[in-house]
């Protein structure tokens, strides 16, 4: 008997076996099946089970065909003792490779998705139960693999053609003829806006959704999503009219897309396990700071801003997410860059406000930088994201782009926020956007200067 549980590995890459101790005496004996606070100090995951089942083998020799469940699963026996088998039918280097566990009470094996799993009574009366983290369901199918393979190899205790094996399980296929499982998806919200169209080059097999067919502030729209086929989600969608958001109109427009959604979208979330990245944006503080870093507090100053910390602020109840926060975004679209470059072309001579400071960030690069935290296993929470470099103003940066574009740098007269906002209906804001990179470069990830994006982007 051990004072605690503990974990061993496999050869199946997330299949973990866990001794559990049992305190008996004279009357019985006592096991903690599932205690999530130790048991998430060992390494296994917090795979929040919803259900609890139980299996009864009447008689020894009973065995449980192989197959691989779309949920992870935590299995261990009540009373007698069973052989279990495991093959990986996940696609990746890993698939077939097999593993073996002698069961008995004081043994649990963790099986994450997509790992076939079988067991053999060795004992009449064996009763083993499993906790799984989604309901089951008539409709779902499993990938199962013949018993008897020789490809797997596993030495059954009773030999399959001896032990009581239902006729379906007798008629898998071989493990030659298996289809892996299909891994959870990605999921990308706004994948034809800016951002959405890089995301989509940076993540080719993920699911694009267009917010014209999945309203996001229809909290009856999620309801028609299978979420079981996802692990992750990425929210490029948001109201970006900052101007706009200060009628009446986009007031209600900016805060339904970039509050209420994201309500809708959390509860999801918590439902199904999912790890969540969310853009935000410089425009949640009020730019009285020079350099803004990841635990500044909140001050917004414009409807824009206030809506987009209000999201902010809901992502960041998801057990699994990243705030991704970035600045003067320029992608495949309308733009700041693209404008001054048709001006220079066009021959006019614009005046461009001086006093606000930042740095741009071109999609391709905040895609890479995402794509990154999900990769990396960076730790949750919230990330500065920009393009790296020296920070500058927007007249810096149109004068950038009329040089690249045979245009004289004087060509851009600078001028103030106030002149520039002076007799139109400007939404406030902040004069500094410049984001502390230091979290995000500590996780490995580099970004890239702007200056050397803006040339790849002009040409």
């Amino acid at each position: 008997m051990t004072s605690g549980p503990a974990v061993r590995a496999t050869p199946i890459d997330g299949l973990l076996v866990v001794d559990l101790p049992l305190h008996g005496d004279s009357r019985g004996w006592f096991k903690e099946n599932w205690q999530r606070e130790k048991m998430l100090a060992l390494g296994l995951p917090d795979f929040g089970p919803v259900q609890n089942n139980v299996s009864y083998n009447a008689r020894a020799g009973a065995t449980r065909g192989i197959h691989a469940e779309p949920w992870d699963k935590l299995v261990s026996l009540m009373t007698g003792t069973a052989f279990g088998a495991w093959v990986d039918l996940r696609p990746g280097p890993g698939f077939g490779t097999t593993a073996t566990v002698d069961l008995h009470p004081g043994v649990a094996v963790f099986v994450p998705r997509g790992v076939g799993n079988s067991y053999q009574a060795l004992e009449d009366g064996t009763t083993y139960a499993y906790l799984v983290n989604e309901h089951w369901r008539p409709d779902v199918t499993y990938a199962a693999v013949a018993l008897d393979d020789p490809a797997l190899a596993i030495q059954w205790p009773i030999p399959i053609a001896d032990a009581e094996v239902s006729d379906k399980d007798r008629d898998n296929p071989r493990l030659e003829h298996v289809t892996p499982m299909e891994p959870r998806r990605t999921l990308i919200l706004g994948a034809y806006g800016q951002l959405g169209r890089a995301l989509r080059d940076v993540l080719p097999t993920a699911d694009a959704v267009d917010l014209d067919t999945f309203d996001m502030t229809d909290a009856d729209a999620y309801a028609g999503v299978d979420w079981t086929r996802y692990d992750t989600v990425v929210n490029a969608a948001a109201y970006t009219a900052v101007d706009a958001a200060e009628t009446p109109d986009g007031r209600r427009a900016a805060w339904a897309a970039n509050a209420t959604a994201l309500v809708h979208l959390a509860r999801v979330a918590a439902a199904h396990r999912l790890t969540v990245v969310h853009v935000s944006s410089d425009y949640v503080f009020d730019g009285t700071r020079e350099v803004h870093d990841e635990s500044e507090p909140f001050s917004p100053l414009g409807v824009y801003g206030q809506s987009k910390a209000a999201g902010d602020a809901v992502v960041a109840t998801i057990d699994r997410h990243y705030v991704v926060r970035t600045s003067w975004v320029i992608g495949d679209g309308g733009n700041f860059v693209r404008t001054m470059a048709r001006l220079a072309g066009d021959g006019v001579s614009p005046s461009v406000v001086d006093d606000q400071v930042g740095r741009l960030t071109f999609t391709p690069d905040l895609a890479r930088g995402i794509v990154h935290l999900l990769q990396s296993g960076a730790p949750y929470g919230t990330y500065n994201l920009s393009g790296g470099g020296d920070p500058t103003s927007w007249c810096d940066i149109a004068r950038e782009v009329f040089v690249r574009c045979g245009r004289a740098a004087e060509d851009v007269t600078p001028t103030s926020t106030e002149a520039y906002g002076k007799g139109k209906d400007l939404a406030p804001r902040p004069r500094h956007s410049v984001l502390d990179l230091s979290k995000i470069e500590a996780t490995g990830f580099v970004p890239t200067p702007v200056k050397e994006s803006l040339d790849a982007y002009l040409a």
